[in-house]
């Protein structure tokens, strides 16, 4: 998703940013937030479940034809959700939404955002496949900049996304929130780098 240069820009991009803050940034970008095999399984069954009707009450076919056909249209519902892409489109957008949100809090806990001395840490999450981009804060940012406040930069980076220019996009929402860090979080002298600059790319 992102080239060995796009990633060095953001990782710049962070760095720069924490120069004037003693905000931690973390940016991680997903390929997509869920497998959705579920979806996959559910359409099938249901498929499978309705098909019979209409061949029951339209034709004369046997039940052995019937079943085999109930077989037949499972299987290729099988078969056509194979691919990742194909199971999205049959994910409702709430339901995408959701998803890519309870994965971004779970990362924000599992990468140890949580765990910087002032509680200053902050995740720039992008999950490609839905669409959907999040900032999540720690309490000490929290406490002082309202979740509203990264909307304009969570906008900003989906439009970017919609352009196929993650990397840039990225790279600006590092800038905007390093901003609005440092005028709430200023950087001291005795400030320490306490969370890698890289990016954390999820294929």
């Amino acid at each position: 998703m992102l080239s060995q240069g796009d990633r060095d820009g953001i990782a710049a991009a962070i760095q720069a940013a924490e120069r004037s803050t003693s905000g931690e940034i973390v940016v991680l970008v997903a390929a997509r937030a869920g497998a959705y095999r579920s979806v996959a399984l559910l359409a099938a069954l249901l498929c499978g479940l309705v098909i019979p009707w209409p061949l029951i009450m339209a034709t004369q076919w046997s039940a052995a034809s019937i079943a085999l056909a109930q077989a037949i249209v499972v299987l290729a519902v099988l078969l056509g959700t194979l691919h990742p892409t194909a199971r999205l489109a049959l994910v409702p957008r709430a339901f995408r939404r959701q998803r890519a949100h309870d994965a971004a809090l779970r990362e924000f806990t599992s990468r140890g955002v949580t765990r910087t001395r002032g509680r200053t840490g902050i995740l720039v999450y992008l999950a490609v496949a839905e669409g959907h981009a999040e900032i999540v804060a720690d309490s000490a940012i929290a406490e002082r900049v309202p979740s509203e406040a990264w909307s304009a930069a969570i906008g900003n980076l989906l439009d970017a996304l919609r352009r196929n220019d993650a990397a840039g996009g990225l790279v600006a929402v590092v800038g905007e929130v390093g901003a609005i860090l440092a005028a709430e979080l200023p950087g001291s002298h005795d400030d320490i780098d306490e969370l890698p600059n890289r990016v954390i790319v999820l294929d």
